[in-house]
């Protein structure tokens, strides 16, 4: 009898240390949608496939804005979160400080109005650039980078209503990273909108994945998988291959486009700028 029970028991605590390494291999993210959310998803696989192949990736039941995410991040409810940088999310969280989409995100093209794409004929530098309002989201990062460089910015909170007052004339263009414009103009062919054909506005921007201060362990397995797979090549083949993104550069013709920089003075003083392979370099391709 004592032994059966002492059985009964080792088989209780087998069950128990197997359930947890079951819930200690999921990773938990907010609840996304979207071309552009999926290849973040698919890199996240990626990368912890080098690093814990056992580790399984589980969706938040609802989408989260972007305080409340922070807010279970820190709960712990959720383990991964990613966004461009600023420096609240430094302060606050443990960055892996890899550009997730190798800077893609500071190089900009333009939605404009359909007829107006005379007027931008004439832009050649950053000066003739800041004689025309930009469009953007009140609390964008990206709104404090154009405002630094002394480029005029109209802003609203909620992200639809740019299009609706670009194609209103309450500013003249809608900067997007290269790979968003495209089907951002394509699903609202009832506005007068279009991409603009011969400027990029370049500046050092980053999307990087952040995890709760105390999670070293969890930071350190997405380091470790991330310079794997750029290492041995997979990250390359994953972002290059992605559709959205050989649209996007077949559809910007780098090499025909006036490319206007600014600084970008959020950026961290470890953002790894000397590290060529972590960011798009539009001149090679």
């Amino acid at each position: 009898m004592l032994q059966r029970k002492w059985i009964t028991m080792l088989l209780i605590t087998c069950n128990l240390l197997i359930t947890a390494q079951v819930k200690s291999s999921e990773i938990v993210i907010n609840n996304v949608s979207g071309e552009k959310e999926t290849l973040v998803v698919d890199i996240l696989k990626l990368i912890l496939s080098k690093s814990d192949p056992q580790v399984t990736i589980r969706q938040y039941p609802e989408a989260l804005p972007t305080s409340r995410l922070e807010d279970e991040v820190k709960l712990g409810n959720i383990d991964v979160m990613w966004a461009g940088i600023n420096n609240h999310l430094d302060e606050s969280f443990m960055t892996v400080r890899i550009p997730i989409l190798k800077g893609l995100l500071g190089h900009r093209i333009f939605i404009i109005r359909k007829d107006q794409q005379s007027k931008f004929n004439n832009v050649k530098t950053l000066d003739d650039l800041k004689k025309l309002n930009a469009g953007q989201g009140t609390q964008w990062g990206d709104t404090a980078i154009l405002k630094a460089a002394s480029v005029p910015v109209i802003t609203t909170l909620k992200y639809p209503n740019l299009f609706y007052m670009l194609e209103g004339g309450r500013f003249d263009y809608f900067p997007r990273a290269i790979h968003e414009p495209w089907s951002e103009v394509a699903s609202r062919p009832e506005l007068n909108l279009t991409v603009e054909k011969n400027i990029m506005l370049v500046y050092p921007f980053a999307m990087y994945f952040f995890v709760e201060k105390n999670n070293q362990a969890l930071h350190e397995k997405l380091t470790q998988g991330f310079e794997m797979a750029i290492a041995d090549g997979s990250f390359d083949e994953l972002f290059f291959s992605n559709q959205q993104i050989k649209d996007a550069l077949s559809k910007t013709h780098f090499k025909n486009r006036i490319i206007i920089k600014i600084p970008n003075g959020a950026m961290h003083p470890d953002t790894p700028i000397d590290c060529p392979e972590l960011w798009l370099d539009p001149t090679s391709l």
